[in-house]
């Protein structure tokens, strides 16, 4: 699951964009399949967002929660391709990014129903 924060009025006109940019580093990366997006956006009033000198209005964090299980290798990856794909279809500074990748065990994730641990994953989480 991924959430963005960012100024509204830089975020909301590029959010399907930048949904589009974050899918297929995840894809790419981590080899997601098509079907596996779960962003969130969340646009801020700029008197809502304080972000470090040096940085433009564009500034934008994004929070990256998995399973754990990938390598540091391959997260690093991930935090690369992503500054790229920003700058290159978003013409977003990597400075202007900021990403955190936030980890828990499998037992520690609910969906369909179940816990990560109980389910059957159609990608592999260890890579």
């Amino acid at each position: 699951m991924i959430t963005v924060y960012g100024i509204d009025v830089h975020l909301n006109p590029i959010k399907a964009k930048m949904s589009d940019a974050l899918h297929r580093c995840m894809t790419s990366a981590l080899g997601l399949p098509e079907d596996k997006r779960a962003h969130r956006f969340v646009p801020l009033e700029k008197t809502n967002f304080y972000y470090p000198g040096g940085r433009s209005e564009k500034y934008t964090v994004i929070e990256i929660s998995m399973i754990s299980g990938r390598t540091e290798e391959t997260k690093k990856k991930l935090i690369k391709q992503i500054f790229s794909a920003f700058e290159r279809d978003l013409s977003i500074s990597p400075i202007d990014v900021e990403i955190t990748i936030f980890e828990q065990p499998s037992h520690c994730w609910g969906f369909r129903g179940i816990t990560g641990d109980e389910a059957t994953l159609s990608y592999k989480v260890n890579v």
